[in-house]
Formats: C-alpha cells, structure tokens, sequence
C-alpha cells in the first residue's frame, strides 16, 4: 500500500471547502487528519469544521482561503486546542495518522 503524503493548509482548507478536486492518490482527506477522535483529543471540539466555525473563519473563496492561515488562526488554534499553534497541530495530526498507518 502507498503511504499518503500529508495535505498542506491550503489543500486541507479546499477539501473541507469541497472546492478541491481529487488530485489523484497519495493524500490524506480532512476527515482522516482531524477525525473525531483527534478533535476530541485535544480540544472541546467534535470536527474539524466545527472548529473553523467557532473560531468564524469563513473561506468560501480561494483568497479567504489563503487568508485563514496566520497569527489570528494560530491564536485560535491556542485558545481552543492543546496545541500552540497551526503548525503544531498539523504536525501531530500527521504524525498520529501515519503511526496508525
């Protein structure tokens, strides 16, 4: 089996948006990443989309999208999670998904 290569910020922001067409195999779908359990885990949250939502990031468009990643996502991230920041949760949830593989 192929190992799946984890999604960037912006790819992950696509597919949770549904605006990311399938770009063949080889990465992780947001579900899998940020699953129940891993949101469960490390924050009060139950999806990863519930955690955009509380946080009112909105990113219906490709600027929006690209505008989500910053110092008030990181903050977000801080507040409602274990985790410092963006980069450290990424790289958990990476990590967490490639040890179960």
């Amino acid at each position: 089996m192929k190992k799946q290569k984890p999604m960037s910020m912006e790819d992950l922001l696509k597919d949770l948006q549904g605006q990311k067409e399938a770009q063949g195999e080889g990465y992780v779908s947001l579900d899998m990443l940020f699953n129940p359990a891993f949101m469960s885990k490390y924050s009060s949250l139950k999806s990863f989309e519930e955690f955009l939502k509380k946080g009112n990031f909105q990113a219906d468009t490709l600027d929006e999208i690209q505008n989500v990643e910053g110092e008030l996502f990181d903050r977000h991230v801080n507040r409602e999670t274990d985790f410092s920041d963006w980069k450290s949760m990424l790289n958990k949830a990476n990590a967490e998904y490639t040890h179960k593989k």
